[in-house]
């Protein structure tokens, strides 16, 4: 394994004109001290209007070989990718083609089973629906990466509580359920609509399903020493149970399947979304301007208004969930900045907005740290605040 030179962990800026100097040279100093305590690289981008006001990155993109991080360097985003899924459902909302208060088996017949007659789609898209695993288990990584056999799965399966009355976040099967319902909806598979909805139509350089010959500008996600999840829970073995469930050996396995072609290959809704910082922060630019080119005000506003919140119900973590978007919470998981939306992904990743200041961010790493020691995106945003 290459290790980081000290010219790998320096600091590249890319700026236009909109951030004070001052500033600047703070968020540089924040993002140079963090990067000096990595073993990886890591990126934050920050938009206004749809253009970028700040692009930093550096340090080691793969640790194999000791390629550097560059502005052109992609990600795994993990669970960052529901963001992309929420906005492609706002999308569809916003054209009257799917509606959040209907029920599920108006676009997905076979979902009423078990029950589930009266489950209305907001409860996929707010994590209140009661189905966090699937039952049975996948059988192995082919099937896991199966987003039909996943969802017909789940379709016949009873859920865990009455829907709408408890909040839980779904990790995996959110991605299963909503791209079910969306390829109900469209005739579409997620990663064609977000090809042809958001990437090719605005340039975004972001993936649901990467081409094979955009491989080699993928970072290799690594997990830092002591790497764990769900870090809210303490002992409750029935609830560690249920998150074992929920996450498989998607995070935690000895050969962790994110870096595998197969893996990059599908198009995993709830956390196999691939792209650069520089893409997901223009994304969420382009959500909250001025000219609202992606999504209406009415839209936007109902998909980023809270459909649920508290303790999660698993996880024991503060949540607060709009159709699909996290929101800011009394955590302060988006800064010290309110109202804010957006959506994390594990290990690190950070991208969203804050809507009244029309700015827009994405922190994006290859080194996974556990939430409750990872100050990363958190030191880097609360110094963005002080222009807010």
């Amino acid at each position: 394994m290459s290790l980081p030179t000290p010219s790998a962990r320096a600091v590249t800026v890319r700026e236009s004109s909109g951030l004070p100097g001052d500033l600047v040279e703070r968020l540089v100093d924040v993002f140079a001290e963090h990067l000096a305590a990595s073993e990886g690289g890591m990126a934050f981008s920050v938009h206004r209007g749809g253009r970028p006001l700040l692009q930093l990155h550096g340090g080691i993109a793969d640790r194999a070989t000791g390629r550097p991080w560059t502005q052109d360097t992609m990600a795994v985003l993990f669970s960052g990718t529901k963001g992309l899924t929420a906005t492609l459902a706002a999308l569809l909302v916003g054209r009257g083609q799917l509606d959040p208060e209907a029920p599920v088996l108006e676009y997905w017949p076979e979902f009423a089973a078990a029950g589930k007659e009266a489950v209305r789609v907001h409860h996929l898209l707010d994590h209140t629906v009661g189905l966090p695993y699937v039952d049975p288990d996948p059988s192995g990584p082919a099937e896991s990466l199966d987003n039909r056999l996943m969802a017909e799965r789940l379709a016949a399966q009873p859920t865990l509580w009455e829907p709408g009355t408890k909040v839980a976040y779904h990790a995996v099967t959110y991605g299963y359920l909503l791209a079910e319902v969306l390829h109900r909806v469209c005739g579409r598979s997620v990663g064609a609509l977000l090809r042809a909805e958001l990437a090719e139509p605005y340039g975004l350089d972001l993936h649901l399903g990467l081409p094979e010959e955009e491989e080699p500008r993928v970072a290799p996600v690594f997990r830092a020493e002591n790497y764990r999840i769900s870090t809210f829970l303490q002992d409750d073995p029935e609830r560690r149970a249920i998150v074992d469930r929920m996450y498989g050996s998607s995070l935690t396995a000895e050969e962790p399947p994110f870096n595998s072609r197969a893996h990059h290959a599908a198009e995993l809704a709830a956390g196999g979304g691939i792209a650069t910082a520089g893409a997901m922060a223009h994304l969420y630019s382009l959500l909250i301007a001025a000219d609202a080119p992606i999504l209406g005000r009415e839209t936007l506003s109902r998909a980023t208004r809270p459909w649920s919140e508290g303790s999660d119900a698993i996880n024991d973590r503060p949540v607060r969930f709009g159709l699909g978007f996290e929101l800011d919470d009394p955590i302060g998981t988006y800064g010290p900045v309110r109202p804010a939306f957006g959506h994390t992904g594990a290990g690190g990743g950070l991208h969203g907005a804050w809507p009244e200041q029309d700015l827009a961010f994405s922190f994006l790493t290859n080194e996974m740290r556990s939430e409750d020691v990872d100050r990363r995106g958190k030191d880097l945003l609360a110094v963005l605040a002080e222009i807010a």
